[in-house]
């Protein structure tokens, strides 16, 4: 890829920045705050096809290619970043089923999927099993033409809206770890305990989800076939690294869009801030990084609609962009001095939602072992 989005992507681009400016922004400090869940942003989101980004076009969806795919999660988290999370996950949990799902599976999910009309998530992580995905302890067991789950989940987005709520599961314990693991698609029966508080992060919610000798039937395997649990993940979760890595650009975008508004309002000692060298370099050097990490994210997704295994790209991707988003959040609020505290202000909800990047889909620590493997193996490589 060169670099330059091709005018169908430009036009999209156009679309969601209308959509974000009109609809996100004016209300996303004061929705944040009061905890307010966005449905209105939700249903129109809807309408325009969102929910069906990965679902291919024979099902009902955009069928979107994966720079479009990074675009769609910049432009919304520089609204509002929490927004992001209504299709994050989802979108991730469709691309799974379409990736990987019987023919059956597509048919009776995919449809829905893509107009919202159901929605679903992605469980994973629990109280004792995040980074190490191997320790989980939900357990599925087969009984006649059922599984029986028993197992807790936990920091689940989406999870009261799901149905189907795809779950990692451990179908056998005598097999190694990694192949005896298998995603159920389950509709019903789990019950939501809580919702999880945060720091950031909010207008979509976050919870701890129980199954208590749920009954899931064996058709709901995804796949169909045991012991590909693992691998369906780590592959959607290359795909979610692309996800989190536009969500920390948009971030940052948002950042650095207000320390230079405000750096050129604001003024001491008879000018504005933004004359003096200080805040330039500052801005100067937000504005590096963040293009820096535009350019890293849109190679991964050029990668990965190129075919690729992009586990290495994603990774860089993720890592470098959410680093950004942190220093760029941090330099927005110091810039802005004392008003940066202030509630008044975005840059205090972006430096609390900027965290979230650095920690979802694999700690940084965690991804800069992925690039360390891939590269001293000899799979992947920097340059051209």
């Amino acid at each position: 890829m060169d670099f330059e989005l091709n005018e169908e992507q430009k036009a999209f681009r156009e679309t969601l920045r209308a959509f974000v400016d009109k609809e996100i922004v004016p209300v996303a400090t004061e929705w944040e705050h009061s905890g307010r869940y966005p449905t209105e942003i939700v249903e129109k989101m809807k309408e325009m096809g969102l929910f069906g980004l990965t679902v291919p076009e024979e099902y009902g969806g955009l069928g979107a290619d994966m720079v479009s795919f990074a675009l769609v999660f910049e432009e919304i988290a520089r609204g509002w970043m929490g927004v992001a999370g209504t299709i994050g996950s989802h979108s991730l949990s469709t691309w799974m089923i379409a990736r990987h799902g019987t023919e059956e599976q597509k048919r009776r999910y995919l449809p829905d999927l893509a107009t919202g009309a159901r929605r679903t998530g992605l469980a994973l992580t629990e109280p004792g099993a995040g980074t190490d995905l191997q320790g989980i302890q939900t357990r599925a067991v087969r009984d006649g033409d059922h599984y029986v789950v028993n197992g807790t989940k936990t920091w689940i987005t989406n999870a009261r809206h799901a149905s189907p709520l795809p779950v990692l599961v451990k179908t056998s314990i005598t097999e190694p770890a990694h192949k005896g693991m298998s995603v159920l698609l389950i509709d019903e029966g789990f019950g939501v305990s809580r919702d999880l508080p945060k720091l950031g992060y909010k207008g979509t919610e976050t919870c701890e989800v129980v199954l208590e000798d749920v009954r899931v039937p064996a058709a709901n395997l995804l796949g169909g076939v045991e012991g590909r649990g693992m691998q369906q993940v780590l592959g959607g979760l290359e795909i979610g690294r692309i996800n989190i890595a536009a969500r920390a650009v948009g971030v940052a975008q948002a950042a650095y869009d207000a320390a230079l508004s405000y750096a050129r309002e604001r003024t001491a000692f008879g000018q504005p801030i933004a004359d003096f060298q200080a805040i330039q370099l500052k801005i100067a050097d937000l504005a590096t990084e963040i293009q820096a990490a535009r350019l890293l994210t849109y190679w991964a997704a050029s990668q990965a609609d190129g075919g690729k295994r992009v586990d290495m790209e994603a990774g860089m991707a993720k890592y470098f962009a959410s680093e950004v988003a942190l220093k760029a959040s941090l330099e927005a609020m110091r810039i802005h001095g004392g008003y940066g505290y202030s509630q008044e202000f975005v840059v205090e909800r972006l430096y609390r939602d900027a965290p979230l990047m650095a920690i979802g889909e694999g700690t940084n620590d965690v991804q800069r072992l992925v690039i360390a493997k891939s590269l001293v193996s000899g799979k992947g490589h920097i340059g051209w």
